[in-house]
């Protein structure tokens, strides 16, 4: 009886939240879907280019916090492509494929930080954290304004677009890390 008891309490407690967050290939995923969305960046958008500053203090964080970050990333990902798309340019279906595939790996990250929030951190990588949430409100604001300052157009979402396949290649190669 006690060892059925210890299997039972065993399996609530690896059936309850178990992280299912698979970096790399939610990175593949999130390039795919960006790829299909636009295609090409259209040579007649080559002027509407500008440097967003990537937050590069992003790449001090620890592994056990690039789930944080990736978080954090999506989260973002998800509110700005909520809203004012080029419909009349993009395919609308492949638009929500990509939302949708983003809210689902928000849904599991969400698992995962809650895990992670329940181990002790040290302060230094607390602050780094906060620092680097921060650093990304900060570089998400300057791509909101840089699209409403171009009115949304087609060729800013491009540039967006493209940027966001950038920030990919890097959390690929800190996911490789």
């Amino acid at each position: 009886l006690l060892q059925i008891c210890m299997i039972m309490a065993l399996y609530i407690k690896i059936s309850r939240s178990v992280c299912l967050f698979q970096g790399n290939k939610v990175n593949y995923h999130i390039m795919n879907f960006l790829w299909k969305m636009g295609g090409y960046f259209p040579q007649q958008c080559l002027s509407e280019t500008t440097d967003f500053r990537f937050p590069v203090e992003i790449t001090k964080v620890t592994q056990k916090n690039i789930i944080s970050i990736i978080y954090e990333f999506l989260q973002h990902i998800f509110q700005l492509f909520s809203k004012n798309l080029p419909i009349d340019v993009w395919n609308t279906s492949k638009i929500e494929n990509f939302q949708n595939g983003i809210h689902h790996q928000i849904e599991e990250l969400e698992t995962c930080l809650s895990e992670e929030q329940s181990k002790a951190r040290n302060s230094f990588q607390t602050w780094i954290l906060k620092s680097s949430t921060y650093s990304i409100k900060k570089y998400f604001q300057r791509i909101t304004n840089f699209l409403k300052d171009k009115q949304y157009s087609h060729c800013s979402w491009e540039a967006v677009q493209m940027e966001l396949r950038t920030c990919h290649i890097i959390f690929d190669s800190l996911l490789k890390k």
